[in-house]
């Protein structure tokens, strides 16, 4: 009995039972041949639109004409990054895309994991499928529709004008203040994603053990003591992974609300890394230089998603590799 156990504990830690080679991906292939092929379209997906633009990476290292193609394109080397850092607006392009990334993950990131707390607080089930659903609702109107409705709130007979009014006395167009860009950004976004956002969370709520909320309750502990001591840390490995890819998107913030709704009266708090490569490359027509500052973007969040990936693994033993 002990050599077959020692035969079973060399054959489990076998090197080569690890190794990946042709038969056994066929033989993988041929049982799961179903799931491999649900998951065909979101590999053709991903390899079309996420790994063979990834080629074009090649322009922020040229002076790109369409006319002459990738190929036939002069190269200038590091040019355009020089010219990008010696920008005059280099630092408030940084600051405010920082500012707004680091004002999501404070506010934006933690309400919606309380949100998510607040919603496993409710016993009645319609209710909850209630709030749910009106809280899901915002996430799938259009940024078009979404940026439509700020602008008439904020004209200077809009709701959220009038409302600002009772407290400074102006009636002064909300978006054309450099200072309110920022609060309303955030707040905007808070509205349209913090339902969305929580799905996730309820789902992790979900796979707790009850029997721990049991113990919870023998031992003496309330509903806060329940949700310090047995809540948090069921979903801590999803905060924790959540807050990974979050600090791995800090510079990149959407484009797509900004450039609907800023205007050249609030650049100084609203233009962002992201709009002005719009402006550059769609608006300018300098591709290079455009695919020199979306390739800088890229870098840095790399490099933070791997530092944040690798003092989440020394800190908390959780990572996403």
């Amino acid at each position: 009995m002990k050599v077959h156990s020692s035969k079973g504990a060399a054959q489990a830690v076998d090197p080569s039972a690890k190794k990946f080679t042709i038969p056994k991906i066929k033989r993988d292939f041929k049982r799961n041949k179903e799931i491999y092929l649900m998951a065909l379209p979101a590999i053709i997906f991903f390899f079309l639109f996420a790994y063979m633009p990834m080629g074009g990476l090649i322009m922020a290292f040229q002076d790109f004409k369409p006319k002459l193609g990738i190929i036939g394109s002069p190269f200038v080397g590091l040019e355009h990054f020089r010219a990008f850092f010696n920008d005059p607006f280099f630092t408030r392009l940084l600051r405010n895309t920082l500012a707004i990334s680091m004002w999501e993950l404070l506010v934006s990131f933690p309400l919606t994991i309380i949100f998510a707390l607040l919603l496993n607080e409710i016993r009645s089930k319609l209710f909850k499928r209630t709030v749910q659903t009106i809280s899901y609702m915002p996430y799938f109107i259009s940024m078009v529709v979404v940026a439509g409705m700020i602008i008439d709130f904020c004209k200077s007979k809009g709701v959220l004008t009038q409302i600002m009014a009772t407290f400074t006395g102006s009636t002064q167009n909300i978006l054309s203040i450099p200072e309110y860009w920022r609060p309303l950004y955030i707040g905007s976004g808070i509205w349209q994603g913090i339902g969305f956002g929580s799905i996730i969370y309820v789902a992790a709520l979900s796979g707790i053990n009850q029997q721990l909320y049991e113990a919870a309750v023998i031992d003496g502990a309330g509903r806060w003591k329940q949700t310090l001591y047995v809540t948090l840390p069921g979903i801590s490995t999803t905060i924790m992974i959540m807050l990974i890819l979050k600090i791995g998107t800090i510079m990149s913030v959407g484009y797509e609300k900004t450039i609907l709704l800023y205007n050249p009266q609030i650049y100084e708090t609203a233009d962002i890394i992201s709009s002005y490569v719009y402006r550059k490359g769609l608006l300018e027509f300098n591709y290079g230089y455009s695919s020199a500052v979306s390739f800088f973007n890229s870098v840095i969040n790399f490099v933070l998603l791997l530092m944040a990936n690798k003092l989440s693994k020394k800190v908390t033993d959780t990572s996403l590799f």
